[in-house]
């Protein structure tokens, strides 16, 4: 046994998806706290029977592995994730549990005819990360998958808040729905807080879903700090709460949603405009399989969005001015990308966008 609660237990690097990874350094009290939390905040039952599509290198699987040690579970470990692996494991196996970034959901939502399996028993899927276009969220729900939309980071040991579902929300459409499901708003059992604060005053936001701030967090799974880096450890963990870097607003009945990480908000003309609420948009156009936008350099404007685009087919016609005038119809024109690039996009082993491989290209 560990001679201190505190004492180490694990190191995980960050994803990297804005820079260079850094070492997290996790503690036993967090990692035990974590894996009973996960418990309780998803109402998880006795012998589940759980898909590893989440590395268990990555948040130490997001605390799964001692997750399913207390609760006595079964793990199916896929040797390559794709929809077809994924859908017959889920009938083969009868799968109760699988989490995955927003982009294996995708994968799912994307399945042909051939590939797709029949499944007749209740899925528990929990998402993390960017938040899940509504597009996406609706094509899965309507499989019988059953989401929750998790938030966390390496640094948190992975998900510490979850949006709970409330009951009239069911009466509402697919689509509102889909959108409700990418907000979290309650905190796992085992932290002390979550809130969206100025990062300059350190004040709350107001809760009218419109005033932007960074997600700060404090509570036992927050970690010991960054492997030999000093410097970046108080940096992040400043005034008392760590900073998460990401970007919220918060609604008036507490529930949160991000709008991107700090180093992803485009600043256009003096406007803040979220790289998410364009790629949510792109994600709804047939022929896009995936869509990232990041800003690039404009001598009068400061900053524009560019799109890169993978598409589904990659014979497929569509243009550039086809997707700028598609996001014409539903954004704000200075809110439409002002140029599309299409191409494979750069992604880390758990399925992450590579944000900063893409600015490269804007500068080329």
């Amino acid at each position: 046994m560990p001679s201190d609660e505190w004492d180490s237990i694990a190191l995980n690097y960050t994803s990297g998806t804005t820079g260079l990874p850094k070492g997290v350094v996790y503690h036993h009290r967090g990692s035990y706290l974590m894996s009973l939390g996960t418990v309780t905040a998803l109402s998880m039952p006795m012998h589940p029977t759980y898909m590893w599509i989440v590395p268990m290198f990555h948040c130490n699987g997001w605390g799964n592995p001692y997750t399913l040690t207390a609760l006595a579970g079964t793990s199916i470990c896929m040797r390559y994730v794709s929809a077809k692996n994924m859908f017959d494991a889920i009938a083969d196996h009868k799968v109760t549990h699988f989490g995955g970034a927003p982009i294996v959901l995708n994968f799912l939502a994307q399945a042909t005819a051939e590939e797709k399996r029949e499944i007749n028993h209740t899925v528990n899927v929990v998402t993390a990360g960017a938040p899940p276009p509504a597009a996406t969220l609706e094509a899965v729900q309507k499989m019988g998958l059953k989401v929750n939309h998790v938030y966390g980071l390496t640094e948190t040991y992975g998900h510490v808040s979850i949006c709970a579902w409330q009951e009239e929300w069911n009466e509402l459409s697919a689509e509102e729905q889909a959108q409700l499901k990418s907000r979290q708003g309650v905190n796992f059992p085992m932290m002390e807080s979550l809130a969206v604060l100025n990062p300059e005053t350190m004040q709350p936001v107001e809760n009218n879903g419109e005033e932007i701030g960074e997600i700060m967090i404090r509570g036992n799974c927050v970690m010991k700090g960054y492997l030999k880096n000093k410097e970046e450890t108080d940096k992040s963990m400043a005034q008392g709460w760590f900073h998460s870097g990401d970007l919220a607003v918060m609604y008036p009945n507490g529930y949160i949603q991000i709008k991107d990480r700090s180093k992803d908000i485009i600043i256009s003309g003096g406007e803040n405009i979220s790289s998410v609420e364009i790629e949510n948009t792109l994600y709804k156009h047939p022929s896009v399989l995936f869509a990232a936008v990041v800003a690039q350099p404009d001598e009068k404007w400061g900053e524009t969005p560019c799109a890169f685009i993978e598409l589904k087919d990659t014979n497929d016609s569509v243009s550039d001015k086809d997707i700028i005038n598609f996001c014409k119809d539903t954004l704000a024109g200075f809110k439409c990308p002002k140029k599309v690039i299409f191409t494979e996009l750069p992604k880390t082993s758990t399925g992450k966008i590579l944000k900063y491989e893409l600015r490269k290209m804007t500068n080329q």
